[in-house]
């Protein structure tokens, strides 16, 4: 439940009557605020060294934990590698910061049963990340046989109560890019749901309502969905508008139009979906070259635009659920205790980050948003 809001009557899209809390609701000028308990990222890539170092501190200082993704040069495919990588990443945060790295493992053909029953009781692996071989950014050590080789992984994991997260899409260059989505869950998601229905799957960054209705359609607490901001405010129209578009291009790629069930299952508040905003950095030149790397980085304004989505939705009253409770209820893990408050004040998001080793840009770069996050 949203714990207080401060707002200029005459200025919101939504009726106050929605708001649970809304008994604690003034007027106070022209701001207002939103009080909700921490977010967590359920989907983040941090990256290693220079990378790391730069960017890291824009996911701690907004959410409380994330879902750190293991998809690095070499793969984080052991315990032992993920013990070490969460090492890496506590080194490097600012100081004082609470925020908790959670390490997930890099499924392949090789993934042993014991490997999956050393994470369960590591303390740090939460999950095991399915990338089909050749999907997304350093993703040609992932699976290629997972109802062969891998059987016996899946079926330790369910088990364990260890997830399985997702890339849903399928490789084979004779389906159409916008419909790997779809042909994955017809062809891997369902048999294996129907397979091994005790095992806990998370389908990562969904793009269509063919994913809506197939996560709304399976056991709840069971199979669920992260929900990117680049998937619910852009489509496949932000990659070519004004010339190509090298910073909005991203794997899954935008999709089309018609996709806005995602907006309404995110508002409508379902359990089943959860921040993971997908945040993947990289250097400005390894965006825009000949061959440019799949990713969006919105750990900067991530917050803000999943506001703008609940607002525009008339659905401020569920973004809590969805940003800070859905996760960690899923997980079987606690909610977050601290706070941050959102105001609704105009800011401007910077052209770039400047680091060592370059330049970053962000999703939105120079553009105008209206909801700001700050820890309380």
């Amino acid at each position: 439940m949203i714990k207080s809001l401060v707002l200029p009557c005459k200025a919101l899209k939504f009726p106050l009557e929605k708001f649970e809390g809304r008994k604690q609701l003034r007027c106070k000028g022209t701001k207002m605020e939103l009080t909700l308990t921490q977010p967590d990222d359920w989907h983040l890539h941090l990256r290693d060294g220079d990378l790391l170092e730069g960017v890291v501190s824009h996911s701690a200082s907004h959410f409380g934990r994330a879902i750190v993704m293991p998809n690095l040069k070499p793969p984080v495919t052991t315990t032992a590698a993920a013990v070490a990588y969460r090492e890496s990443i506590l080194k490097v945060l600012p100081v004082n910061s609470n925020f908790t790295p959670l390490m997930t493992l890099y499924l392949t053909d090789k993934t042993s049963p014991e490997e999956i029953k050393r994470a369960r009781r590591s303390d740090v692996v939460f999950a095991v990340k399915l990338y089909p071989a050749g999907a997304t950014t350093n993703s040609q050590d992932g699976v290629t046989d997972l109802f062969g080789k891998c059987l016996p992984v899946l079926e330790e994991m369910a088990e364990q109560n260890m997830p399985l997260l997702v890339h849903g899409e399928v490789t084979d260059t004779n389906v159409d890019i916008f419909d790997r989505e779809k042909v994955f869950i017809e062809t891997i998601l369902k048999p294996l749901v129907q397979r091994l229905p005790q095992l806990k799957v998370v389908m990562e960054h969904i793009t269509t309502m063919d994913a809506v209705r197939f996560v709304e359609s399976c056991k709840e607490g069971s199979v669920a969905a992260t929900v990117t901001p680049q998937h619910l405010l852009l489509n496949r129209n932000s990659l070519f508008q004004g010339g190509l578009q090298p910073h909005n291009y991203c794997l899954p790629v935008l999709k089309r139009e018609i996709h806005n069930a995602i907006v309404a299952a995110v508002t409508g508040g379902s359990k089943r979906f959860f921040l993971g905003t997908d945040s993947a950095p990289h250097e400005r030149r390894r965006k825009e070259c000949a061959c440019g790397c799949a990713g969006i980085y919105n750990a900067p304004v991530a917050l803000s635009l999943y506001a703008k989505v609940f607002e525009d939705a008339g659905a401020l009253d569920k973004l809590e659920a969805f940003t800070s409770f859905n996760g960690p209820d899923f997980y079987g893990l606690p909610r977050n205790t601290s706070k941050i408050k959102m105001t609704r004040t105009p800011w401007k998001v910077p052209e770039s980050f400047s680091f060592s080793f370059g330049n970053i840009i962000p999703m939105f770069a120079g553009e105008t948003l209206e909801w700001q996050p700050s820890v309380m």
